[in-house]
């Protein structure tokens, strides 16, 4: 039976480094948000927090709270045909709960955790340069706090980060990171 981890977790925490880590282990990679990075390219308008955020609620407000998750939801059946997959990037309560609706125990959630210090530092000093899926963009701390504030007052990211299977603190390495994901990958494989 093929397993699918959501990783979940603040800008900065290291979600998609965690989730690349799966992928390495032979998990096929789907990004929840890339739906929103497309439309901002497809619509030409400048990435960053005031045009995600505008994608992201226009989502919203048609498909629900759930947007991210229903609209990807065939993608990831489709992966799991094959094999195992990885989700970066669980955003809401409302998706957790029909996602654990329809995966039950073949899903888990793995949440990653660093402090606000910690991950406006590393959003500020990321570079965009190379990054043609906008995985990694710069973020200032104002724009960091900003975004906090709004995933976790409007968008319910609070729940899956609370209902994680398994909870990763990453105030380290990336090779602390990865050694971490190992042992889980041990423990759900």
């Amino acid at each position: 039976m093929n397993r699918i981890v959501f990783v979940v977790g603040m800008p900065g925490s290291g979600k998609s480094i965690a989730s690349d880590e799966f992928a390495k282990h032979g998990f096929s990679f789907l990004r929840f948000g890339q739906i929103v990075l497309d439309l901002v390219k497809k619509r030409g308008l400048r990435p960053g927090e005031e045009s995600e955020k505008l994608i992201r609620e226009e989502l919203r407000k048609k498909h629900g709270m759930a947007a991210m998750a229903l609209l990807n939801i065939s993608k990831c059946d489709e992966l799991l045909k094959a094999s195992n997959v990885v989700g970066d990037g669980l955003y809401s309560w409302s998706e957790y709960k029909l996602l654990k609706e329809k995966y039950g125990d073949k899903m888990h959630v793995v949440a990653v955790y660093a402090p606000p210090e910690i991950r406006y530092k590393r959003l500020s000093e990321r570079k965009a340069e190379n990054d043609p899926e906008m995985r990694f963009r710069p973020f200032s701390p104002e724009e960091s706090k900003k975004r906090d504030y709004n995933e976790i007052e409007k968008v319910e990211k609070g729940g899956p980060i609370a209902m994680a299977d398994f909870t990763i603190i990453n105030m380290g390495t990336i090779e602390e990171l990865k050694l971490k994901i190992k042992d889980i990958l041990l423990q759900i494989l």
